[in-house]
């Protein structure tokens, strides 16, 4: 006999074969083929909040908030660009397309980042015009698929990011599936109304380390070596890969990792394939040491960047910059129970996520286009449910939060510049934590494996 919740003295779950596991398996068995979903990974992995900041007291001296400043502009793409970027903040927006994003809120994400004097990314299938007059600083993305790509487009940028791969899925092309591609999204692609597009894993005209110098140089004479070259790779072997592109010219290397989201991809590879964000700064800050290029080419750090302190933490570990794609869906609405009109009313969408199979705060539903709160679709009603001027100032709002809890931070370190952040300001609260970043397990001086270099150094 079960008590009044359900538990039963004689029932035991598998930790193997969990609910969850037996319910994908059966899933499998029934439809032969694979989930896709969006979002991000699921699983609990190492991550920021494993590391605490060493707050200053008697050995270093706090920074008053109120009367001693805490600096946070920094350039991009000082080793070859002839204009590099002038960021007024270190937090920028991470690629997301229009398609899997509607339109209203590229503009959006567009207007916020012209108000906070940070940059915005187009994602894959190309360039909007709204995207491009709303947004001051657009860092365009080239992608395997060249879905949109257009020269033009390119030279209206300010920079160039070369997307190698996603942290979601390092190694595996991107998904858009058919209900998203309407008549815009698939004349801006060159694709058919209503059918499923899958990108491709890697870009058709380089194989290796020598084809992409090539193909930086080809960016650059397209534009006049004028605006600076992102690197941005899915984490996997973060520290070979680091050095195999500063050794093919890049300005700055955008290092993704598994938290990072997408619209649309195979479960499998949302949960299984690539490694922590916290283990690929810290290979990526040893490549960039080893090769003595820390400074002279930028790091920008993505994948489960949730909040002020996750930047002052990723600044501490050495990244220049923090990239954020899933919080600032999450900013416009995303997984919220409402959606608000133009003129402030909350309007309820849960219902919406009922005929989804889900609940606010569950919902990774981002590929199927029937986003009940008007963000990742191409449907006409429920984009208007997302108001440009409502997303932006959400999102302005959001990162100004997140800058005041960096400065914050930054000053309690005695810090008047979040860039003067270091590893010394760090402890972890787990061994794996203080293995990954390479700070001291909390209350001892002990940092795992440091005694022996994987990287043999």
């Amino acid at each position: 006999m079960s008590d009044a919740s359900g538990w039963h003295p004689g029932l035991r779950e598998s930790a193997t074969f969990d609910r969850n596991t037996i319910a994908e398996i059966q899933r499998a068995a029934r439809e032969g083929m694979y989930s896709i979903r969006g979002f991000g990974a699921k699983r609990r992995v190492p991550n920021f909040d494993d590391l605490l900041m060493l707050g200053a007291s008697v050995s270093r001296y706090p920074l008053e908030g109120y009367r001693e400043r805490c600096a946070t502009d920094l350039l991009i793409g000082t080793r070859h660009a002839r204009e590099p970027l002038h960021l007024e903040i270190p937090i920028t927006i991470a690629g997301m397309s229009f398609g899997s994003l509607s339109g209203r809120v590229k503009e959006a994400l567009g207007r916020a980042a012209t108000e906070l004097g940070t940059s915005t990314t187009t994602g894959d299938g190309g360039m909007t015009d709204e995207e491009r007059e709303s947004s001051k600083t657009i860092v365009y993305q080239c992608l395997p698929s060249r879905y949109g790509f257009n020269p033009d487009h390119l030279r209206r940028a300010d920079a160039i990011e070369v997307v190698v791969g996603q942290g979601a899925k390092p190694g595996g092309g991107g998904m858009l599936l058919g209900q998203k591609v309407n008549a815009r999204v698939a004349g801006m692609r060159t694709l058919p109304v209503g059918v499923d597009q899958r990108s491709a894993c890697r870009h058709p005209d380089w194989t290796g380390p020598d084809d992409l110098t090539i193909k930086i140089k080809e960016l650059r004479e397209i534009t006049d070596w004028r605006v600076p070259i992102y690197l941005k790779l899915g984490a996997t072997r973060t520290f070979h890969d680091v050095k195999l592109c500063v050794h093919a010219g890049a300005d700055v290397i955008v290092i993704d990792g598994m938290q990072g989201g997408t619209a649309a991809t195979q479960t499998a590879f949302i949960e299984h394939v690539g490694i922590p964000t916290l283990a690929a700064v810290r290979e990526a800050v040893d490549a960039l040491e080893d090769m003595n290029m820390r400074g002279k080419v930028q790091l920008i750090v993505s994948g489960g960047i949730r909040t002020g302190a996750d930047a002052a933490k990723a600044l501490a570990m050495g990244a220049d910059a923090v990239s954020i794609g899933q919080g600032v869906l999450m900013a416009l609405g995303c997984n919220s129970g409402s959606w608000v009109r133009p003129d402030g009313t909350h309007v309820a969408a849960v219902e919406d996520y009922h005929e989804l199979g889900t609940e606010p705060g569950f919902c990774h539903h981002c590929h199927t286009g029937r986003c009940p709160v008007g963000v990742t679709t191409q449907d006409e009603a429920l984009e208007l449910r997302l108001d440009p001027a409502i997303g932006a100032r959400r999102v302005r709002n959001y990162f100004k939060t997140m800058t005041m809890e960096l400065t914050m931070i930054a000053r309690a370190c005695g810090k008047g510049d979040v860039h003067h952040l270091e590893p010394e300001d760090l402890v972890a609260l787990t061994v794996e934590a203080a293995a990954m970043a390479r700070v001291p397990l909390a209350g001892t001086n002990w940092i795992p494996g440091h005694d022996r270099d994987a990287h043999g150094l």
